[in-house]
């Protein structure tokens, strides 16, 4: 009777509005929703190919030997090899003609190309044989060239590329710039 009495007490509006509230259907529930597997991702893309840069002459090993000076009649000669009688690479200043000669051991039927590679510069040059007792191409520069500061200020060393001849690799040492001063 208590719920009665309560009930009693209430508002008429306060009790239609609860009937009302009793009539409303229920909201449909939503069924959770259906776990979808995670999509996949895309493949990753194949790794690059991976281009080696060509070899850096400056890392490639050295040629052995090792430079030597003497004065000759006219200029002088820096000589690079294993021993002075069997020079790979003479550097020679002919004074009079006021040229600097690249004289590289080897033969060839004729004229060739001859790069020479310092750290600032690299210069194809046209080297000509030189046959006799012992065969070589010769390259002739002007003493002022600014080809021979870069050979004698290359970090290290340089190169010398003769077609159809191994490169050879010295290093960069007083000789060379000895022998360029003494035709200048």
């Amino acid at each position: 009777m208590k719920h009665l009495r309560a009930a009693s007490t209430l508002s008429p509006a306060l009790l239609a509005c609860a009937a009302l509230a009793a009539c409303v259907p229920r909201p449909v529930e939503t069924p959770p929703p259906v776990s979808q597997p995670a999509p996949t991702p895309a493949p990753a893309p194949p790794p690059a190919a991976v281009i080696t840069a060509p070899q850096n002459w400056m890392d490639a090993p050295a040629t052995p030997g090792n430079w030597t000076y003497r004065a000759t009649p006219g200029g002088s000669q820096a000589l690079f090899g294993q021993m002075e009688t069997d020079a790979l690479l003479t550097i020679q200043c002919t004074r009079g003609a006021g040229q600097v000669l690249i004289v590289r051991a080897g033969n060839a039927a004729g004229p060739v190309p001859m790069r020479i590679l310092t750290e600032t510069q690299a210069r194809a040059l046209t080297a000509s044989p030189n046959p006799g007792a012992m065969p070589s191409l010769i390259a002739a520069l002007p003493a002022r060239d600014p080809l021979l500061d870069a050979m004698a200020l290359s970090k290290g060393r340089i190169a010398v590329e003769t077609t159809g001849l191994p490169t050879v690799y010295a290093p960069s040492w007083p000789e060379i710039s000895r022998v360029i001063e003494d035709c200048r």
